[in-house]
C-alpha cells in the first residue's frame, strides 16, 4: 500500500493535488536568485502581434492615397484629351494660370525629353521599392507621402507604356500651365508633394517605421 501511495502520490498533500504551495518565509512575488521574477512574463510576441495590425491600417493609407492620386491623374488626363487636345488653351487666372494639353516625352515639368526609356525604368523602380518599403511602414506621415509618391508614378508610368509614340516611350500628357513656368499634371504635383513632406519628414527625424532619431 505505501508503495503504491508512492508511485501515484497522496492527493492529502498540495504537491500531490497539483497546488503550489506559498512561501512562507515573505518572499512570495520576489525575483528568484537568477533575476527572474515568480509573476508571469509577458509574451515574447504581443508587442509584434499588436504592431502588425497598425502596420496594415499604415500599409492601407499609402494605397488609399496612391489609388486616389491615380484615378485623379487618369481621369484628368481622358478630359483634357478629349477636351482640349489640338484647341486653344483656356485661361483659368488671365495669362497666370491656362490649361493647355501638350504631350512630354521628358521628366517631369518637361526636362530631359531624350531620355524618356531611362525616365520609365526610373518610374518602374520607384514603385518597386515603396511596395518594399511598405513591409515596415508604422507611420501616417510616411504612408502619406509615400502614398502620393506612388500614385504619381504610377499616373505617369501608364502614359509611358500606354501613349504613343510607343511602349515605354510613350509621352506624358501635361495641361496645367502657370504663367513663366513649365506646363505640368496632377501625377507631377503628387511626386512634388510627397517628395516636399519624406524631406520634411527626414529632417523631424521621423523614420517610416515611426521611430523618431536626432542626429
Amino acid at each position: 500500500m505505501a508503495e503504491a501511495e508512492r508511485i501515484i502520490g497522496t492527493p492529502d498533500t498540495p504537491e500531490a493535488a497539483g497546488a503550489a504551495p506559498e512561501p512562507s518565509d515573505g518572499t512570495a512575488g520576489k525575483a528568484a536568485p537568477d533575476g527572474s521574477s515568480g509573476a508571469h512574463e509577458p509574451v515574447a510576441g504581443a508587442e509584434d502581434g499588436a504592431e502588425r495590425p497598425r502596420g496594415k491600417r499604415r500599409v492601407a493609407v499609402l494605397f488609399a492615397v496612391a489609388t486616389f492620386a491615380y484615378a485623379l491623374d487618369l481621369v484628368s488626363k481622358m478630359i483634357v484629351v478629349e477636351k482640349l487636345e489640338h484647341q486653344p488653351p483656356i485661361e483659368i487666372v488671365g495669362d497666370w494660370l491656362r490649361f493647355e494639353a501638350i504631350r512630354n516625352a521628358g521628366a517631369a515639368f518637361g526636362f530631359g525629353e531624350a531620355f524618356t526609356v531611362i525616365f520609365t525604368v526610373i518610374a518602374a523602380a520607384v514603385i518597386v521599392v515603396i511596395a518594399r518599403l511598405a513591409r515596415k511602414l508604422r507611420s501616417l506621415p510616411w504612408a502619406i507621402a509615400l502614398g502620393l509618391l506612388l500614385g504619381g508614378a504610377l499616373g505617369n508610368l501608364t502614359d509611358r507604356i500606354f501613349r504613343s509614340p510607343g511602349v515605354f516611350e510613350g509621352a506624358v500628357v501635361d495641361f496645367i500651365a502657370p504663367k513663366h513656368f513649365a506646363v505640368f499634371n496632377l501625377a507631377d504635383s503628387a511626386i512634388v508633394c510627397g517628395g516636399i513632406l519624406i524631406v520634411l519628414l527626414s529632417f523631424k527625424g521621423l523614420d517610416p517605421d515611426g521611430t523618431v532619431h536626432r542626429d
